[in-house]
């Protein structure tokens, strides 16, 4: 084990505590940040020749030990089994020991400040491109289990009662659809991250006459940010990254649950194959739905990291405090916990299986066709409510003969009201039911195949 030198250290005479260095320390989590700063500093270099900074001999120096750096950290395990406050400081410890003194001309003209800001949202721009390529994947994973599944029936709920029949593969659009907006809200958080802050240096700016623009090119971004104080004091990207995460886990947690739900003996709709339960240590009988489980949890943990970011930062007067070093932990562990939860729901969507016979049966049981019923009054001419308040009471009348709406005779639906006729039946089918919700939207077969396809499409353009 080595000690890198702090590189602050010109105006003090005494080492800083043990304790207090360790509580101090980034670099045991922040190395993760070491291929990032290392572009970022290339670039940098390139700026800093560019402005007369540097000779082209020095500039060159310094970018092929740069490269040298990553190349021995991709073969060399041991290569970040080091003392170092944080991966800053690592990196140039590291190039001033491969090339000498030319590596400390690197840091002229920038701060710790901005050059953290720069290189977390390049680590952070790549991450929120995979996370919406999982996203990606996963709901390529629901069209597929809804046409594996294509003509299965299921109720629909409210409060968790019985509601109406929907198609399976409307269950499935419905999530799909949540994907979607939380890809949206990515990309946008995207853009946001996508400002360039290097050159803000400590919080006033470089007195460097360095092209900040050009360096922004040279990294990707679309432009720079406008205000040195803001450029290394915002942490806006890394919040709105993690509340963007935050609905994605509560999609993904909603999901889990309704799984969860049907895969109960009392529900019995779908099975969870063996590759994603897990059995009691006690009961030999049970299958536990454990990745199901694991993945409604986890989102309480990207919930707290949000509410961690949002209350480290609503105190803090401009421009950069150390309380900022909390980010980076709360949105690495929010990128691990996300990236792992999206890939485990893309095998559980590929390790169930569904019961439609006992989906389709409950389906038809608990009058879910009551609407379809006060519908049909409606067709007949009768006022919504007061074909409503009658078809409360012919459920009612059903109830206590335990039959359903659509096992009771003409006569007995008739003596609720005389509109009804032989046609009746038809209307109460469950063909009828879902057929009859034919807007855009809806639940009718027509208009869900419609969507399905729709969906389809989207995904491949977006391949391609």
């Amino acid at each position: 084990m080595t000690n890198s030198k702090n590189l602050w250290g010109g105006r003090f005479t005494e080492g800083a505590d043990e304790t207090f260095a360790e509580f101090n320390n980034s670099f045991r989590f922040d190395r993760r940040l070491f291929g990032a700063d290392i572009r970022a500093s290339i670039a940098h270099c390139d700026g800093l020749f560019h402005a007369g900074v540097l000779t082209r001999l020095e500039s060159e120096r310094i970018k092929n030990g740069l490269v040298t750096l990553l190349k021995r950290a991709d073969f060399d395990k041991a290569y970040f089994d080091e003392n170092a406050e944080d991966v800053h400081s690592f990196i140039e410890g590291k190039l001033v020991h491969l090339i000498g003194d030319t590596g400390r001309k690197l840091h002229t003209g920038r701060s710790r400040n901005d050059q953290v800001a720069t290189a977390f949202r390049l680590w952070l721009r790549e991450d929120i491109t995979e996370i919406s390529k999982l996203t990606r994947l996963l709901q390529k994973s629901l069209l597929e289990l809804s046409e594996k599944n294509s003509g299965a029936v299921l109720p629909g709920y409210t409060h968790l009662q019985r509601d109406q029949p929907v198609l399976w593969t409307h269950w499935c659009l419905a999530y799909f659809e949540m994907l979607s907006r939380d890809r949206e809200r990515l990309d946008e958080v995207w853009r946001r991250v996508n400002v360039l802050p290097l050159g803000s240096a400590a919080l006033a700016g470089t007195s460097y006459e360095i092209d900040r623009e050009a360096v922004a090119r040279d990294l990707g971004f679309d432009g720079v940010t406008a205000n040195s104080l803001d450029g290394v004091s915002d942490r806006d990207f890394a919040i709105e990254f993690v509340g963007a995460c935050t609905i994605l886990m509560m999609h993904l947690s909603r999901l889990a649950e309704d799984l969860i739900i049907y895969a109960t003996n009392e529900f019995g709709f779908i099975e969870l194959g063996d590759a994603i339960s897990t059995g009691s240590s006690l009961m030999p009988q049970k299958k536990n739905p454990d990745a199901l489980e694991l993945i409604r949890g986890k989102s309480a943990r990207v919930f707290g990291h949000h509410s961690a970011l949002l209350t480290m930062m609503k105190g803090l007067p401009l421009a950069y405090n150390k309380d900022m070093q909390e980010d980076k932990e709360a949105v690495f562990d929010t990128v691990e916990t996300v990236s792992l939860t999206l890939r485990v729901t893309e095998i559980v969507l590929q390790n169930i299986r569904l019961n439609s016979e006992k989906m389709r049966l409950a389906a038809t049981k608990g009058y879910l066709n009551a609407t379809e019923l006060a519908d049909y009054l409606v067709e007949k001419g009768v006022p919504f409510r007061i074909a409503h308040d009658t078809v409360g009471k012919i459920v009612l009348f059903a109830i206590s003969k335990n039959k359903e709406l659509n096992e009771l005779q003409l006569d007995e639906i008739r003596d609720f009201s005389d509109k009804v006729e032989n046609d009746v039946f038809e209307a109460l089918s469950l063909e009828k039911t879902l057929a009859s919700k034919n807007q855009i939207g809806g639940t009718a077969p027509e208009r869900v195949f419609e969507a399905l396809e729709t969906a389809k499409r989207d995904l491949e353009i977006e391949t391609n």
